[in-house]
């Protein structure tokens, strides 16, 4: 990628978050840049962020009238379907789709669907609920969503090694007939945009850290650190450049057709020096030091409130600038609200219990920052990071504040694995029915998305950005009284273009990882990021 002085990104990328993104006129009356930015401002009091979990585009919008969704199904798809190939040198088209090894059924579902019943799809994106006569209401297994297999997946764009670098075999190539959904309805009244793709490769994790701090959390000295982190080992070009691909084992079926890949380690630690900085950064799950976390606390902490930091898989407090931090320098509230937070708080056996609530502690991303030190750092971890039950009150009282982010409890969230997508639509749309209940509400622009793909398909190659992002299209719909009502948003968009909105409203330092994003976008022939102002009328 082409290098580019840092003053000279700034300025790019300084330029498109305040005008670039959003000076195209939709109709003779909308007004931009400056004029644009003032009455955003003056119209726009809360902004909320709900994140959901692991859907492409396609796997629940791709039949939504008007929008880019799946090739020879969809009148508005913009491209033809490239078929899946194999993971050989020569890249041989597959004679049909891998089964979804280990079936395709979550434990416990009914009706079961097994690896054996799955064999013989044609190569090309098929519908879930006629393949195998499950909607949206069974869960099904869940899929490889991981920083370098996304990468080999996407395979420079061509989106064609979905099937052959998948855990899951042929079901990355699912979708569902969205049609039945509450959400499919809200984005009918408001906007749906189909042009908006994750903000860095791979799973929930990194996907997290992205939407608060454009980055990839650091972990110093990983390949000496006592905890022995799992380093992810990469194949390297002729100049020992490191590359965005895991080394495959030896013992690695040949085929696709014959098995899962597997690699010498997919770990969860780049190799040093990946991103080009010097250092170690973390990619695939880790958990935060704070609980409530996915490890327990070690025998010696007679608090309960940090995480073992001897366990392989705990990062390191994470020192980075947050969106939480730009609001705070300008003293503008905010809150990160959760399901089960306090449940989870007080009692650790919620944490990955595979039932209700099944508490994700590494979907809590400010958990992960020394900022919310739960001991240093009491008082601020105490106003900014509330459970589900304080945003339904709030909501309620008109006391939201500014920014609000939500995360819905694990079997709520819509996660293939462990939740299915109808339980959480409804709870989304619940949230939407109390958020517009709000007296809040007349000032309010709402932003439902997901954080990552789950490593479902989608037939959109990302723009070339940097070498953290971004990925595959998501599902991402504006609800507002200033939404500009039952349209497709074809704007190009990330997840960093709700760190923009949230920048441009208040006035906001822009993250350097968001100057840096624009600006590699720039470098490679892309438009920068929009902002999600094009979704809203506000003349």
């Amino acid at each position: 990628m082409k290098k580019i002085a840092y003053g000279a990104v700034a300025s790019i990328a300084a330029a498109s978050l305040f005008t670039l993104a959003s000076c195209h006129k939709h109709d003779e009356q909308d007004c931009i840049g400056d004029c644009l930015t003032t009455a955003l401002q003056s119209k726009v009091s809360t902004v909320v962020v709900i994140f959901a979990e692991n859907r492409s585009f396609d796997n629940l919008y791709g039949l939504f009238p008007g929008a880019n969704g799946i090739p020879g199904v969809n009148a508005g798809a913009t491209s033809a379907i490239i078929a899946q190939t194999d993971r050989n040198a020569a890249g041989t088209t597959l004679a049909k789709l891998p089964q979804t090894w280990g079936g395709v059924t979550a434990a416990g579902q009914t009706p079961v669907v097994t690896q054996a019943q799955s064999d013989n799809l044609a190569n090309q994106p098929f519908r879930i609920d006629t393949a195998f006569g499950i909607g949206t209401s069974v869960i099904t297994r869940d899929l490889y969503h991981r920083f370098f297999e996304n990468q080999m997946q996407i395979n420079g764009g061509k989106n064609d090694k979905f099937a052959g670098y998948a855990d899951s075999g042929g079901l990355v190539m699912g979708y569902y007939d969205g049609s039945s959904m509450a959400m499919w309805n809200i984005a009918k009244q408001n906007v749906l945009a189909d042009n908006f793709f994750m903000g860095a490769f791979g799973g929930s994790f990194l996907t997290h850290q992205y939407l608060v701090c454009a980055c990839a959390p650091e972990y110093p000295n990983a390949d000496t650190a006592a905890a022995h982190p799992t380093i992810a080992v990469v194949d390297t070009d002729s100049s020992g450049k490191l590359l965005p691909r895991l080394t495959l084992a030896a013992t690695a079926p040949a085929s696709a057709l014959d098995g899962p890949p597997t690699f010498v380690l997919s770990g969860n630690i780049a190799p040093k020096n990946y991103f080009g900085d010097g250092t170690f950064r973390a990619i695939n799950t880790m958990q935060p030091a704070y609980q409530p976390s996915g490890n327990a606390p070690a025998a010696s902490d007679t608090t309960g409130l940090f995480a073992n930091p001897a366990a392989t898989t705990t990062l390191p407090p994470q020192t980075q600038a947050t969106i939480g931090d730009r609001l705070a320098a300008k003293g503008i509230n905010w809150k990160w609200y959760a399901g089960a937070w306090a449940n989870a708080s007080a009692n650790r056996s919620v944490i990955y219990n595979n039932t209700v609530p099944n508490f994700q502690a590494h979907h809590h991303p400010f958990n992960y920052f020394a900022i919310m030190d739960p001991v240093a750092n009491a008082t601020a971890r105490a106003a900014h990071l509330k459970d589900y039950t304080d945003l339904v009150s709030d909501a309620a009282a008109g006391t939201l504040p500014p920014v609000v982010f939500y995360k819905p409890e694990g079997d709520l969230n819509q996660h293939p694995g462990y939740a299915a997508v109808a339980p959480g639509d409804a709870h989304i749309a619940d949230v939407i029915a109390k958020l517009q209940a709000s007296p809040q509400y007349a000032g309010m622009v709402i932003v439902v998305t997901y954080d990552e793909n789950g490593g479902f398909w989608d037939h959109v190659a990302p723009p070339k950005g940097d070498l953290l992002g971004p990925s595959s299209r998501l599902p991402t719909i504006i609800v507002s009284p200033f939404a500009k009502k039952g349209t497709v948003d074809h704007t190009q968009y990330d997840t960093g273009s709700i760190l923009r909105l949230i920048t441009r409203r208040f006035g906001l330092d822009p993250l350097p990882g968001i100057v840096a994003r624009d600006a590699a976008l720039v470098a490679n022939g892309a438009a920068p990021m929009g902002d999600l102002t094009n979704a809203l009328t506000l003349h």
